[in-house]
C-alpha cells in the first residue's frame, strides 16, 4: 500500500496489542489528540510506539495534534434547551444578559474580538454546526446581538461556536499549545499538527517555539478556516504538510463547496510536492459497525484518486468498536484506488513546474525505473525533499528514502509511496550509502534492478543537492 494511514490513539487503541495490530494493518502515523489531554498522558503511548518500531523494524511517526483556540460559549441558564426554528436567542459579552428586550436564552461569549464587527444577516453556528442562527438585530455594537434560529436543535453550555465567513484574528498558538509542544518534544514526538491556522504567521509562531528548544520537527497545518483556504499559497510556503480537516472547515464554508475546496487544496499541495492528509468522518459508521458504508468507501477512494498522500481515522480508532477493522477497510480501499490510478496514469507523472532541476531529476529517475523494469527506487535525503519530489511523480515502484537523521523520518511517513529508513553516516558518500543499503537489505532480492538518486559534491558548489541517478543491480 502506498497511501499512508493516520490513526488517532484513544481508549480503544492504547493497548499495545491493538497498536501492533494497527501497524500490521497499515498504520504508519499515530495521532495524539491534545484537545483532551496533555503530553504527560501520552508518554506511555509513545513508549509503546517506540517499542513497536524496535519490534517491527518500521519507522513510525508520532504526531501531536495541538488543540488550538477552540471557540466555546459560556454557561447557558437552564441548559440543555430545545430551540425551535425561528426562535430568538441573544448573544453577547458576559454581563450583557441582565436586561434583554425579549424572551429567549442568553448565550455568553467572553472573547470580545469574536463579536467585533458582527452585523445583521451574518451567520452564527453552534454545536458543530447542528444549530444555526442568523443575526437579526445589533442591540449594542460589538457587544450584544439578537439571533434567530434557522433550524431546530439542542442548545447546551460550553459548546463550540463559529462565525462562517467572518474574519477573526486570533493566534492559532495558545498558551496551552505552548506548554503542550514543549512537553511533547520532551516526550519524543516526531511531528506537530497546528489547529485553526489562519495565515503563515501562525505557522512561524510554532516554528519559533520549536526552534527555541533547539529542535526541528515537521509542522502539519490543519486547514479548518476559510481564512486559511484564502491564504493557502502563503501557508504552503512555510508548512511541511497540510491536513484537510473537514469537520471544522465544513462549518466555515457551505457544505456544497467542501468537496471542491478539498480538491483544490490537494491540487495545490501536489503542485508543490507537499504531503496532504484528508481527515474527518472518512469511515465514521465503523465507530459502531464492522463494515463501512458505500458512500464512505467512495469518499476514501476519491480522496486518494485526487492525490491525497494520507487518509486519517479519528473516532474510528480512538473510541470505535472496530479500530483494526477500520484500518483494514481503509487499506483495502486504498489498494484498489492506487491500482486504478497507476493503470490510468500509464507511467510517472510529469512535473507541472518547468525548469526545476530537482523535480526533473526525480521524474527522470522514475522514467528510468519504468523503462529498465526496476523493482525499487532508492533515494538519499537529508531533509526529505528529494523523496517528496520522487513521490510527487507517483511511480509504480516503492520509494526507499534513506536519511541519517531521526527528524526527517517523521516527515517521510506522510508522503505517498515512501518507505523511510534510518542509515548510518558512513560511508560519507550518499551514493555509497544507497548501494550499501541495497546490498544489505532483505527487501531487495539478488539480481534485482534498482534506480538510485543521490547527491555528491561537485566543483564550484558548497551545498549538496541531489545530482545523480544510477541504475544498480544487486
Amino acid at each position: 500500500m502506498r497511501t499512508k494511514i493516520v490513526a488517532t490513539v484513544g481508549p480503544a487503541t492504547k493497548n499495545p496489542e491493538v497498536m501492533r495490530a494497527l501497524v500490521d494493518a497499515g498504520v504508519r502515523v499515530f495521532r495524539l489528540n491534545f484537545s483532551h489531554s496533555g503530553a504527560k498522558a501520552f508518554v506511555p503511548v509513545i513508549r509503546n510506539i517506540r517499542a513497536l518500531e524496535r519490534e517491527t523494524g518500521l519507522a513510525l511517526t508520532v504526531m501531536a495534534d495541538l488543540s488550538g483556540p477552540k471557540l466555546r460559549i459560556g454557561e447557558v441558564a437552564g441548559s440543555p434547551l430545545n430551540i425551535e426554528k425561528g426562535g430568538t436567542a441573544y448573544l453577547g459579552l458576559p454581563g450583557r444578559g441582565a436586561k434583554l428586550p425579549g424572551e429567549g436564552p442568553f448565550i455568553s461569549l467572553d472573547q470580545p474580538e469574536l463579536l467585533a464587527g458582527l452585523a445583521a444577516g451574518m451567520p452564527v453556528n453552534l454545536s458543530d454546526g447542528m444549530l444555526q442562527f442568523s443575526v437579526t438585530r445589533v442591540l449594542i455594537p460589538d457587544e450584544l446581538f439578537e439571533i434567530t434560529a434557522l433550524n431546530p436543535g439542542l442548545l447546551t453550555s460550553h459548546k463550540g461556536i463559529v462565525f462562517p465567513g467572518k474574519s477573526i484574528i486570533i493566534p492559532a498558538l495558545t498558551a496551552k499549545d505552548r506548554t503542550d509542544i514543549q512537553e511533547a518534544l520532551d516526550a519524543g514526538i516526531d511531528a506537530a499538527a497546528l489547529s485553526f491556522v489562519q495565515n503563515a504567521q501562525d505557522v512561524r509562531d510554532l516554528k519559533a517555539e520549536i526552534e527555541a528548544r533547539r529542535r526541528w520537527i515537521p509542522i502539519i497545518v490543519k486547514l479548518e478556516r476559510q481564512q486559511a483556504v484564502d491564504n493557502l499559497e502563503s501557508i504552503l510556503d512555510v508548512a511541511d504538510a497540510v491536513m484537510v480537516a473537514r469537520g471544522d472547515l465544513g462549518q466555515e464554508c457551505p457544505l456544497s463547496k467542501l468537496p471542491i475546496i478539498q480538491k483544490q487544496i490537494i491540487q495545490a499541495c501536489r503542485l508543490r510536492d507537499k504531503p496532504v492528509i484528508v481527515a474527518t468522518q472518512m469511515l465514521l459508521s465503523m465507530v459502531s459497525n464492522p463494515l463501512p458504508t458505500r458512500a464512505e468507501t467512495t469518499d476514501v477512494a476519491n480522496a486518494i484518486l485526487d492525490g491525497a498522500d494520507c487518509v486519517m481515522l479519528s473516532e474510528e480508532t480512538a473510541i470505535g468498536r472496530w479500530p483494526v477493522e477500520a484500518v483494514q477497510a481503509m487499506r483495502d480501499i486504498a489498494e484498489q484506488a492506487e491500482a486504478y490510478a497507476l493503470a490510468q496514469a500509464g507511467g510517472p507523472q510529469r512535473p507541472e513546474v518547468e525548469g526545476d532541476p530537482e523535480r526533473t531529476l526525480a521524474y527522470c529517475a522514475c522514467l528510468l525505473a519504468e523503462q529498465t523494469g526496476a523493482q525499487h527506487l532508492v533515494c538519499h535525503t537529508r531533509s526529505g525533499t528529494t523523496a517528496q519530489r520522487v513521490s510527487g511523480r507517483r511511480p509504480r515502484q516503492p520509494i526507499h528514502a534513506l536519511t541519517p537523521g531521526r527528524e526527517a523520518l517523521g516527515l517521510l511517513n506522510f508522503s505517498w509511496g515512501v518507505i523511510p529508513h534510518k542509515v548510518a553516516t558512513k560511508p560519507e558518500s550518499h551514493l555509497g550509502r544507497c548501494q550499501q543499503f541495497v546490498d544489505r537489505s532483505a527487501l531487495v532480492a539478488a539480481g534485482e534492478c534498482v534506480v538510485i538518486t543521490a547527491g555528491e559534491p561537485t566543483p564550484g558548489r558548497r551545498d549538496l543537492h541531489t545530482n545523480q541517478v544510477k541504475v544498480y543491480f544487486k
